[in-house]
């Protein structure tokens, strides 16, 4: 059974500089389309299932505004 995992975006944070997008080697992070933030960004989401909770999207955001989560526990910076 493969890991499952999910990000949740401080949306106030997210400039949109689709650093995350290009990283996430599940491909699976997108800027929302249909959302934009209090300063004027569209702000990273998941935009299918299939987040493994590597990380990797929380560690090249350089506003700090991804939390990664897998399977419920929460992964921090440096346990990845």
């Amino acid at each position: 059974m493969p890991v499952k995992g999910r990000i949740e975006v401080k949306e106030l944070l997210c400039k949109g500089c689709e650093l995350c997008v290009g990283a996430c080697p599940q491909h699976v992070i997108i800027l929302s389309p249909d959302r934009i933030n209090a300063k004027g960004y569209h702000p990273a989401t998941l935009a299918v299932e299939g987040c493994t909770g590597c990380g990797i999207c929380s560690l090249v955001c350089p506003e700090a505004a991804i939390t990664v989560y897998r399977d419920g526990s929460k992964i921090n910076k440096l346990n990845v």
